[in-house]
């Protein structure tokens, strides 16, 4: 049985998993156009949220869902040598971007910090607090963590608030360009 037979049709409390191919007018467009030609995008799901609970915290507690199944996706800029470099990084939500060890040594950057919220908006095509691995900008890295891969069902954004992307997680190493990294996500303290 493929992974979306395993989780199918379903509904967990109040989600509604549908095969995402299906309903792609509840992602981004950038994210559209990457499912339409990703080879795995047959094993992602998609649920429709309250977009006021697209936060991970908000999300968990609400649809009851586990910290420990949700990947976030921040991303990272720093310069060297005047050229910008930037990384969006893939990490566990009960864990931290290392920003200021691991990716600042991976992006080779004397200091990095997390990119302007209105230029990641704007760079992406996706909504802030949605934005997410599946059709980011092709000349970013993509960094992602390898305790992500071992999510069964990973919940991720959608490139827009109202929705989540559920897929295998062993799958964002899959995704053009991903880079994964040990120890890329670090204890959440407090």
């Amino acid at each position: 049985m493929n992974e979306l037979g395993r989780f199918g049709t379903m509904t967990d409390m109040s989600l509604d998993y549908l095969p995402a191919l299906d309903r792609l007018d509840l992602v981004a467009a950038p994210v559209a156009t990457a499912l339409r030609g990703w080879p795995h995008a047959g094993e992602v799901l998609v649920a429709e949220i309250d977009p006021s609970l697209a936060d991970t915290a908000a999300m968990t507690e609400a649809y009851g869902t586990d910290l420990t199944d949700s990947a976030n996706c921040v991303v990272i800029s720093g310069k060297r040598s005047g050229e910008e470099r930037l990384a969006a990084c893939v990490v566990r939500a009960d864990t931290k971007a290392d920003v200021n060890n691991l990716v600042k040594r991976t992006l080779d950057v004397r200091k990095c910090s997390f990119h302007p919220m209105e230029r990641a908006v704007d760079e992406t095509g996706m909504e802030y607090g949605g934005i997410t691995p599946i059709g980011l900008p092709v000349e970013w890295r993509l960094l992602v963590d390898t305790r992500v891969l071992e999510i069964e069902r990973a919940i991720i954004g959608t490139g827009v608030r109202r929705s989540k992307l559920f897929l295998p997680g062993r799958l964002l190493a899959e995704l053009p360009g991903a880079e994964v990294i040990d120890d890329l996500g670090r204890a959440a303290v407090g």
